[in-house]
């Protein structure tokens, strides 16, 4: 405590050191994620090779796409990584103004990467208690709260095309033809031996069939991590 009960303002330049040694902790929170993720990738790939040599094509559509969230969680994790990276920089840059200025500089550039990383669920928390203490040493304004904008029908058939594409890819890169009468597109009725879905037959499948799908998935994905 100092004088009257104030408390003494932090030393900018103990401040900046300690944000970099926080932001460095959370990059290598990241590095062991990516390799988490990567060790199951790998399960599901070994799961998907042995499933079609069994012709199983049901089990390697869902792998397939376990396989496909892993590879999208993995780049949202590097970028958040670079970010992270970017800011240390910026950081760095503060203390060199620091020592001709006097004082922090206000960065829009740190502002906005921090707006971004406070949505990721992975360094929500730390980003959020720096950003509060930058706001403080008047590096960033106070960060508003944003609202997800709502999801068109028409962006969930982009990215319901955009995910039987990929999964499509993973199958025949992975089962490199030891799937017999491998489907065409990832629409194919689960459980069909061997044939494919007609058009009709993929606009009458039921939201309880979906459910099972995306049901039977999750549970294939927890034995793998067990």
């Amino acid at each position: 405590m100092g004088l009257f009960g104030k408390s003494q303002q932090k030393d900018p330049k103990d401040m900046v050191n300690e944000w970099c040694h926080k932001i460095r902790k959370e990059g290598y929170q990241l590095d062991r994620q990516i390799r988490s993720i990567e060790r199951e990738e790998e399960k599901a790939k070994r799961s998907l090779k042995e499933a079609a040599k069994k012709n199983d094509k049901e089990s390697c559509v869902v792998l397939a796409k376990e396989i496909v969230g892993s590879r999208k969680a993995k780049n949202k994790i590097r970028t958040s990584k670079t970010q992270l990276s970017s800011i240390q920089m910026q950081m760095k840059n503060q203390l060199s103004t620091l020592r001709v200025a006097g004082s922090l500089q206000k960065s829009t550039e740190v502002m906005q990467m921090m707006q971004n990383l406070v949505k990721v669920p992975e360094v929500a928390a730390t980003m959020r208690d720096l950003s509060k203490e930058m706001m403080k040493a008047g590096i960033i304004d106070e960060m508003l709260d944003e609202t997800l904008d709502s999801v068109t029908g028409e962006d969930v058939d982009d990215m319901e095309e955009e995910i039987q594409t990929e999964v499509n890819k993973v199958i025949e890169e992975i089962a490199a033809g030891a799937l017999i009468n491998a489907p065409a597109t990832v629409t194919e009725v689960p459980g069909a031996s061997g044939s494919k879905a007609k058009p009709e037959q993929v606009e009458d499948l039921s939201e309880e069939e979906d459910e099972e799908a995306i049901k039977e998935m999750q549970n294939r994905l927890q034995a793998l991590r067990s």
